[in-house]
């Protein structure tokens, strides 16, 4: 059986290579695909075969499919992606690759996550082509939250918009453990699964945390939309970063990752790491 990853020499897509090869995969038996030549050359020497693609080639990105059991798409990021993601799925149908794995987001045909309108549209374009596909919704990555603890280590303090909202993350290497599980085992064809942290927490809770894994006081202090929105300008970024990041904000305070369907946890077989557990790996 082989098993090709779109999206293979991304974080999601090493890890879920890792986490492919500890499930028992042979390395030979996985294809990883994507733009970054060296990357590709070192996941080669660890005897995957690869494939340098360039998406907007169809026929291009289809050859080195011919033949592949299992698809994972892993998503873009933001920007021209649905596209992108298109030609992908383009060429899965011309490669007649018969199961599509797709990373999309947390309840993408219902949040109100705007990030995640390009989520449902990719979702609609692999129903559309009629490939046998598994979506897996993945919800927040507690490394989203790197700079938080960072900010929380140099200044004691972290501030945004988000207020009470519970997010419930989830290291990125769950979430790869899940597809690779997805992508070994049989019988995931037509199913959706959301995918998101066991618990959820609330920013009170995460400087509460950071508190106790620095050893150190850390207060959380909520702020406003304007006072948010004027923060990210401090900070460098442009009218457009600040805009995407305020209405991101706006978005997870209103509880866009706070659901917890438990289904990563039931994937991978056991809980989904804590908090706690992820933040002492960054001290």
């Amino acid at each position: 059986m082989t098993i090709a990853i779109i999206g293979a020499t991304g974080k999601l897509g090493v890890l879920t290579i890792d986490a492919l090869v500890a499930r028992g995969v042979p390395a030979g038996d996985i294809l990883a695909l994507g733009r970054n030549v060296e990357r590709l050359t070192e996941l080669a020497g660890r005897g995957l075969r690869t494939a340098a693609v360039d998406l907007d080639d169809v026929d291009g990105t289809a050859k080195p499919l011919d033949g592949v059991d299992k698809l994972l798409l892993v998503s873009f990021g933001p920007g021209d992606r649905v596209a992108q993601h298109g030609h992908a799925i383009d060429a899965a149908r011309q490669a007649g690759v018969p199961h599509l794995t797709y990373t999309s987001g947390l309840e993408a045909p219902t949040t109100i996550l705007e990030l995640a309108a390009d989520h449902k549209a990719t979702e609609e374009l692999i129903t559309a082509s009629g490939i046998p596909a598994t979506f897996l919704r993945n919800g927040w990555y507690t490394e989203n939250h790197q700079q938080d603890f960072a900010g929380a280590r140099e200044r004691g303090v972290i501030a945004n918009s988000i207020a009470d909202g519970r997010i419930a993350t989830a290291p990125r290497k769950d979430f790869a453990e899940a597809a690779a599980v997805v992508l070994s085992t049989p019988g995931h064809e037509g199913k959706a699964y959301e995918l998101s942290g066991d618990t959820a927490w609330s920013f009170e809770e995460f400087a509460a945390t950071a508190a106790e894994v620095l050893g150190t006081p850390v207060r959380y202090q909520a702020l406003t939309g304007e006072q948010d929105r004027e923060q990210f300008l401090a900070f460098g970024l442009d009218e457009g970063t600040t805009a995407f990041m305020t209405t991101l904000n706006a978005n997870l305070r209103d509880g866009a990752m706070a659901p917890t369907s438990g289904d990563l946890a039931q994937l991978i077989g056991h809980p989904t790491e804590p908090l706690a557990t992820t933040l002492r790996t960054w001290v």
